[in-house]
């Protein structure tokens, strides 16, 4: 029998492991190409992710799911799974895989969203409406793609009279019941593991790096521990041997429920939703929050291990005020907030950094709620989804809002590029919302969050020389198409930034210098 710390090495060896993103060299940054096409993907691998430096892309989940048809083709239907057949309203298997190999050729991973604690609703009806075809009964729990019946799913462990989760401070409820009345499978089960992990295994055959995974504050930690050490390792066609998959875990943890984080960080990464729900109470300037407060900024404000946490600005959940930060979170409908957001992210050293690419709905407000946030992609009336189109200035047409295309947002995922593995440096804040920091001598930026002019001059920890500012501008064809930052041969920089300008920050780095 092997003694027992050698199985705990092995164990966290493995959890180790399945924190590492295995982004290629010089690539630091994920995005969210939330209901994209397989198609599109790939084409937008090829010709803008890959040679701009982004490292992964997060994919909406590739498996069967319910197609409802009221409300008309919400975004949810892909998180109500019928099977694990990969058809979905992004594409076919086959332009699964072809994406996945095209992404992987220019150095771009892909990071599967899989959602392996429920199936469909307990209302979701039965007969053939599912993306693929397949046949199922919500209310007979069969669904014989898998196959999964009865016997695989929670209701006889819930002791909610609803089979529904009544109390998230009750952590049997949150994992044993139904959350908002998907059917709870059984993850306790050999069986519902093993198809869990088919599933799964399948597309690391094809390709992928890792796993995005819904809804785990809903599963123990144990069953998920047997899950994932059934995972094969990856495709050393693209990865070296022995690599395993990346993991990051939804948990919504603002503090104060029955379940955290902390309960997941030792089988992977953990989504850091107070990330975005505190930047954007300080970005916005709520609650006496200010951007000098963010000196001590990760885990100086009480967020996860930087080595545990994945971070993001808003996601798809909280863009429309469901899962957590409410009306904090800045999103695209605030664009000038969001550039800032998402440009103090990419520059601070802190977390693994996912940057959300969106597409716009029909806002509607009654009482302060939404109705329309349940609205699917762009689509043609037959429901299908519309391709991504690409305007001459390089921003997405047809409702896609492609954040990531933005010159600034964009510019900063290189600027983490280059600035990576340099300390968090040369602080300097006016007691107010005026800071900047540097990346040790690799990159600097200043920030004018406040209703009145920034004039100052700096010690950017910078050699000396011409920078182009890539926030106003970047760097082309030996010039700057914006600002032009000089700094002195004793790294010291002189900033001016109006409050009234279009982005109210600079920044520099090393490539970006003349």
């Amino acid at each position: 029998m092997r003694p027992y710390w050698l199985i705990l090495v092995a164990l966290f060896g493995l959890s180790v492991a399945q924190h590492n993103p295995h982004l290629k060299h010089g690539r630091t940054s994920i995005v969210h190409l939330f209901e994209w096409r397989w198609a599109d993907i790939a084409a937008e691998c090829e010709r803008f992710l890959g040679p701009n430096g982004f490292g992964g892309i997060q994919i909406s989940p590739p498996n069967e799911h319910i197609v409802l048809s009221s409300p008309w083709r919400p975004w949810w239907q892909r998180y109500q799974p019928i099977g694990y057949n990969l058809c979905s309203r992004s594409g076919t298997e086959a332009e699964l895989r072809d994406m996945i190999t095209r992404c992987n050729n220019v150095g771009v991973n892909v990071y599967v969203d899989v959602v392996i604690n429920h199936m469909c609703g307990a209302g979701g009806g039965e007969g053939t409406h599912s993306s693929c075809g397949s046949w199922f009964s919500a209310s007979k729990r069969d669904f014989p793609s898998v196959p999964y019946s009865v016997l695989d799913f929670n209701d006889n462990k819930c002791k909610t009279a609803s089979g529904d989760i009544e109390n998230y401070g009750d952590p049997y409820q949150v994992r044993d019941c139904r959350l908002v009345s998907l059917l709870d499978l059984a993850l306790e089960k050999d069986y519902v593991r093993g198809k869990v992990a088919d599933f799964m295994n399948t597309l690391i055959d094809m390709g992928v790096a890792g796993f995005r995974v819904d809804a785990c504050k809903h599963m123990w930690p144990g069953d998920l521990q047997n899950a994932y050490g059934r995972l094969k390792d990856l495709n050393t066609k693209w990865f070296s041997g022995g690599s395993r998959p990346f993991i990051f875990q939804e948990v919504i943890d603002l503090g104060g429920e029955g379940i955290s984080a902390a309960d997941y960080t030792q089988l992977g990464r953990v989504t850091e939703f107070k990330y975005g729900a505190k930047l954007g109470t300080v970005i916005r300037k709520w609650n006496g929050e200010k951007l000098s407060y963010t000196r001590n900024w990760g885990e100086g404000w009480g967020f996860m291990s930087n080595n545990n946490a994945l971070v993001f600005v808003d996601n798809h959940d909280n863009q429309r005020g469901h899962g957590a930060g409410g009306a904090s979170i800045v999103t695209f409908w605030d664009p000038r907030l969001h550039k800032m957001a998402v440009g103090y992210m990419l520059a601070h050293p802190y977390g693994v950094t996912r940057v959300m690419s969106s597409f716009r709905w029909d806002r509607h407000f009654v009482n302060g709620k939404d109705q329309n946030d349940w609205m699917g992609p762009p689509s043609y009336s037959d429901g299908s989804t519309k391709p991504v189109p690409i305007n001459p200035d390089q921003t997405c047409g047809d409702g896609w809002v492609c954040e990531h295309r933005w010159r600034q947002i964009k510019n900063m995922v290189i600027f983490r590029n280059v600035v990576n593995g340099q300390p968090h440096s040369n602080w300097w804040d006016n007691q107010s919302n005026q800071v900047a920091f540097g990346r040790g001598n690799r990159g600097f930026i200043v920030f004018n969050n406040d209703d009145w002019d920034l004039d100052v001059t700096l010690d950017t920890g910078m050699p000396g020389g011409t920078y182009c500012d890539v926030i106003s501008g970047q760097k082309e064809n030996g010039r700057c198409t914006g600002k032009q930052i000089q700094v002195g041969g004793d790294g010291r920089a002189h900033f001016k930034i109006s409050n009234r300008d279009e982005d109210p920050f600079v920044a520099i780095h090393a490539e970006s210098k003349l």
